[in-house]
């Protein structure tokens, strides 16, 4: 059974003069982590909200483990939990109360909900500042404190919408450490616009853009279909974008002070050796999770 089928999925705005969702179809039968990204504005918090049954569709259909996300939205909420991308805890609430209120808040009993809030905020790290006032918390506790009050619920499938937006390196870090560990046990629908973040974390990956879903697979399964799957990297110079513009039959991007071709493997491997024995720094990869993003948002081809 697939976990999130969508299925021709719409959503119109009143007043807006496109759709934030357009004709979006795509199938999730894989647990761990599935990666949702896209530009600011290309629909993802829109199509979380729905398949969280936050927000109604105008169109189409869309099922999460079974279930409607309309028909049978009361008992999806049972199986489903969210942190919105602009959740934050209340200030002057700890994190034991925070968690605490959330479970009373899901009808769980006083006593369970207090075992079940100490439980999951020592999972996540914060069994130390348990009664800490939330406005003492760094950004990374914060977030962490609302991931552990999902978690709580003990629901089988969480959204979480952008949760790393404002963190530093080393957090991030340190909440991908937590994600990986959740997603042992747990379904997780992550939407962000840090490419490296869904590069790292998800098992299966969706490229949204301008309300249409562009592909949806693996990072292998992404470069397996793309026509170019290779990537050739140099510093810039006319010299040698001249060279590259003769003999690449795919694209040229322009990265700050380097030049990078995506191309077939034959030809790869022939200009890797064509600018070694010109004695210029060459680097040839598989291509990575940005290229085939800008690609496909830059074309507006898709793979589905």
């Amino acid at each position: 059974m697939n976990i999130v089928e969508c299925d021709n999925l719409s959503k119109t705005y009143k007043d807006a003069s496109q759709k934030a969702l357009d004709g979006v179809s795509f199938s999730v039968s894989d647990t761990g982590i599935f990666g949702l990204i896209g530009r600011n504005g290309a629909g993802k918090t829109t199509l979380v909200r729905i398949l969280a049954t936050e927000l109604l569709p105008s169109g189409g259909s869309a099922r999460v483990n079974g279930l409607d996300v309309v028909k049978d939205a009361k008992a999806l909420r049972q199986d489903i939990a969210i942190v919105p991308q602009e959740a934050r805890p209340i200030p002057w609430m700890t994190p034991r109360q925070t968690v605490l209120s959330y479970l009373l808040w899901r009808d769980l009993g006083y006593r369970a909900a207090k075992v079940r809030a100490d439980e999951y905020l020592a999972l996540v790290g914060l069994g130390g500042k348990d009664n800490t006032m939330n406005r003492w918390l760094s950004g990374g506790m914060k977030r962490k404190l609302m991931v552990a009050t999902v978690l709580a619920s003990e629901a089988k499938i969480i959204f979480l919408d952008e949760p790393t937006t404002g963190l530093d390196p080393l957090s991030r870090r340190e909440f991908w450490k937590l994600l990986k560990e959740i997603c042992q046990d747990h379904f997780i629908f992550l939407t962000t616009h840090y490419l490296e973040e869904a590069e790292e974390l998800a098992s299966v990956i969706g490229i949204l853009d301008q309300g249409k879903m562009k592909g949806v697979d693996s990072l292998d399964g992404l470069r397996r279909v793309l026509k170019y799957p290779y990537s050739i990297r140099l510093e810039q110079s006319s010299e040698t974008e001249q060279i590259l513009q003769e003999r690449v039959s795919g694209e040229i991007l322009h990265r700050g002070s380097q030049l990078r071709a995506l191309t077939t493997e034959d030809e790869a491997l022939a200009l890797a050796q064509l600018f070694h024995d010109r004695h210029q720094k060459v680097w040839m990869e598989p291509v990575s999770l940005e290229d085939i993003f800008l690609h496909f948002v830059h074309d507006g081809e898709g793979l589905i």
